[in-house]
């Protein structure tokens, strides 16, 4: 078992790299080659910047019971369809139950944003320590069951 991170612009790397090395995990992350990372604990895959390039990568490493953390709906399905666990950077678990919806709304979404004549998308709101707190029991507790 191992954790896969899609970490271009991952805001809970340090979270998952810290719960991965109390468990003893091996962890991977994966970036392209506009979002260069380093670490002492993980191993790094820079990838090159194509469209999607990091998410089939990750998807071609991953395995059974595998964790990977990603805020991609399409990389969580993959990943849910490999048998691998599957976590978003809110803490909120991917599951087969609940991943049809998601990837439904995310479509919906994009089509009513490509009809509207609007360009300027409100972007995500500010991270705060909650939402690391949120994120880090969530992920502990995957780790725990699996």
């Amino acid at each position: 078992m191992q954790i896969l991170v899609d970490a271009d612009a991952c805001p809970v790397v340090g979270i998952v790299e810290s719960l991965a090395e109390k468990y003893n995990i091996p962890t991977t992350l994966l970036c392209d080659t506009n979002h260069v990372l380093y670490s002492d604990y993980s191993d790094v895959i820079i990838v090159g910047a194509g469209t999607d390039a990091v998410d089939y990568k990750l998807i071609s490493i991953c395995h059974k019971g595998d964790i990977v953390v990603s805020q991609d709906y399409g990389v969580a399905a993959m990943a849910l369809g490999k048998g691998a666990y599957a976590i978003h950077k809110s803490g909120k678990w991917y599951t087969d139950e609940n991943i049809d919806q998601m990837l439904m709304e995310r479509h919906l979404n994009k089509k009513a944003r490509r009809g509207s004549h609007k360009n300027h998308i409100k972007g995500p709101r500010k991270r705060t320590e909650e939402d690391d707190v949120r994120f880090a029991q969530s992920f502990e507790k995957m780790i725990q069951i699996r």
